[in-house]
């Protein structure tokens, strides 16, 4: 089985957010507000504006300005709340970041009960407690946070009770057709190796197709094999190696050694039969 996937301001960033124009959506917000989301929103936050694009991580440069207006703001926003957390995480000051997870959690915040559920599930900043990431991960799932359902399926136990398979693909299931990329490719893994129902490698490519649409690279890497082998559909070498190619840029390794392999026409091995070139 293929490897699988099991977070000092400058001159020039005000210059940039005073001149940039604030969209109409945005006016109703502080200016507090408007400066965190532009550095510390994340992406998959269901609190968050469909006009905020966020960011996956929050670079080192901008640490000190999420944490300096993300905590201005959170008086009035548990969003606010959530991204000051993330600051926090960013820079590397987990107490900070749990306390502020804990009280955006407090007022609903689904994002702040899965980013505080991943602390507890693997021991980040607190005493390793599955059972209490199970109930964070559960309470977001009920919420509807499609993260919450894939991490809750990932935990993959409560209190060391077995955990169905059959019902974890039920929760990808769900979170996959609310179009969470990491289900998406989780559901795939679960199709590809028949783990809580049938085996269908048709099904395992579809879902690894849409996680790859959304460039999750694990998804990209496992398209490029399905596309190198024909596995669930037709095979595809060209294609294959477009998706090894977007999977490596994306520092996936797995797809970088298979893509140097499809260029190869012909290899070059020692004795011991390692690669030593390619023509």
């Amino acid at each position: 089985m293929r490897r699988a996937r099991a977070a000092a301001a400058t001159c020039g960033f005000f210059i940039g957010a005073l001149a940039t124009p604030i969209h109409s959506s945005a006016r109703a917000q502080s200016a507090d507000m408007v400066l965190c989301d532009r550095v510390a929103a994340d992406p998959a936050d269901p609190d968050k504006p469909v006009d905020i694009g966020g960011v996956a991580q929050i670079a080192p440069s901008d640490v000190a300005i999420a944490i300096k207006y993300c905590r201005l703001a959170s008086a009035r926003s548990r969003r606010a709340t959530y991204e000051l957390g993330r600051a926090y995480a960013a820079g590397g000051q987990l107490p900070q970041a749990i306390d502020a997870y804990r009280s955006a959690a407090d007022l609903g915040s689904t994002a702040a009960m899965v980013a505080l559920g991943v602390l507890y599930a693997n021991g980040s900043g607190v005493a390793k407690d599955e059972a209490q990431a199970h109930m964070l991960f559960q309470r977001a799932t009920d919420a509807g946070n499609p993260l919450g359902t894939t991490h809750l399926a990932a935990l993959g136990n409560s209190g060391g009770q077995p955990f169905d398979p059959v019902q974890q693909r039920a929760l990808l299931t769900n979170a996959a057709m609310a179009n969470s990329a990491d289900a998406q490719f989780q559901l795939g893994l679960m199709y590809a190796n028949g783990i809580g129902g049938p085996k269908d490698d048709s099904a395992a490519r579809s879902w690894f197709e849409k996680a790859a649409a959304q460039n999750d690279p694990d998804a990209l890497d496992w398209m490029g094999s399905f596309a190198a082998s024909g596995r669930g559909g037709p095979r595809d070498i060209n294609a294959a190696k477009g998706y090894y190619a977007r999977a490596a840029a994306l520092g996936n390794e797995d797809a970088k050694a298979e893509l140097k392999r499809l260029e190869c026409s012909i290899t070059m091995k020692d004795r011991h039969g390692n690669v030593v070139g390619c023509l």
